[in-house]
């Protein structure tokens, strides 16, 4: 079976590796176009088209799907399957008919929960406590096609979503190598998603991270956990914004008003939230600064209580 992968992040990386160790005839990549790097004086490759490289696989990194000639390179490839992991560029119809079984994508989450950006991110900041991967076929509208396979997991309490990613990134790979060897059996079942359970995603964003302390202890915690390590969540105490990176629960309650700090040890703050019961922050960033135990930080940079300011 040849197949012609398309995909641009680590995560797309890895389910491209998965192919290949696997064993499978990767006849070509297409990725996105190469871009600056932070410092802006040379481009950067995709992390798929660095595994590309390493392979000797041929690259094709079109600006745009939608002129034609994407079309025609996809025609010269032959090839019996398209596999769509985190392109980044939605693939016109015509693209999508050019395999002999179609595309299939893989996507973080158990669809039709959970369409569009972001979906591991979001199912931590939702307090979901279990997700998943999809293997699907690709249609016209993102997200929308038939079901192949879905692989489910439960969801820590206190997991990040850079943890989550790993684990579903791993989910995925093995996920995706079933499917590819059950289209080629013509065993794979077929579902049709349930479009009026369908939940959709954006993507996330700086303006996200302050935390809203008017909420219960669980949200704030899932918060701070599911913008975990980006965009990362924010609290701002007396004209200071630090990044908070980890919390947990307490048994105390205050009739003190939400964000208020009742107290600031070793144990790191408590802060109050919506309905009165408290969350102890544990873990914190100042501006500039190193990640560091709350406990760590305070030492340097001591906070009143009485005051709620800075000694």
């Amino acid at each position: 079976m040849r197949i012609v992968f398309m995909g641009t992040p680590d995560f797309a990386a890895a389910h491209l590796q998965a192919l290949l160790d696997g064993g499978f005839d990767v006849c070509g990549v297409f990725t996105q176009p190469d871009k600056p790097s932070k410092r802006g004086m040379q481009l950067r490759f995709s992390p798929v088209k660095e595994i590309a490289i390493q392979y000797g696989l041929p690259v094709y990194q079109p600006e745009t799907l939608r002129d034609g000639a994407s079309c025609d390179i996809l025609r010269s490839l032959q090839p019996d399957l398209g596999v769509v992991v985190a392109y980044g560029k939605k693939l016109p119809e015509e693209m999508l008919a050019i395999p002999r079984l179609g595309c299939i994508n893989v996507h973080a989450s158990l669809l039709p929960k959970f369409r569009g950006s972001a979906p591991i991110q979001w199912s931590v900041l939702n307090g979901e406590e279990e997700t998943g991967v999809t293997t699907m076929h690709m249609g016209t509208e993102v997200d929308t096609g038939d079901i192949i396979y879905q692989e489910t997991t439960k969801i820590g309490e206190q997991e990040t979503s850079g943890e989550l990613f790993e684990r579903l990134q791993n989910l995925g790979k093995d996920l995706l190598c079933k499917t590819v060897i059950a289209l080629d059996e013509g065993i794979a079942p077929r579902c049709a998603q349930d479009h009026e359970k369908a939940t959709f995603t954006t993507m996330l964003c700086k303006e996200m991270s302050p935390i809203d302390f008017s909420k219960s202890p669980r949200e704030v915690l899932k918060w701070i956990y599911g913008l975990e390590p980006w965009p990362c969540a924010t609290m701002t105490l007396d004209g200071v914004t630090l990044r908070v990176h980890s919390a947990e629960y307490t048994d105390n309650v205050s009739d003190k008003a939400p964000g208020t700090v009742l107290s600031a040890d070793k144990r790191g703050f408590e802060v109050v939230c919506g309905d009165g019961k408290t969350l102890l922050l544990t873990e914190v960033q100042a501006s500039g600064g190193k990640r560091m135990k709350t406990r760590d930080f305070l030492l340097g940079h001591p906070f009143d209580v009485e005051t709620q300011k800075w000694k």
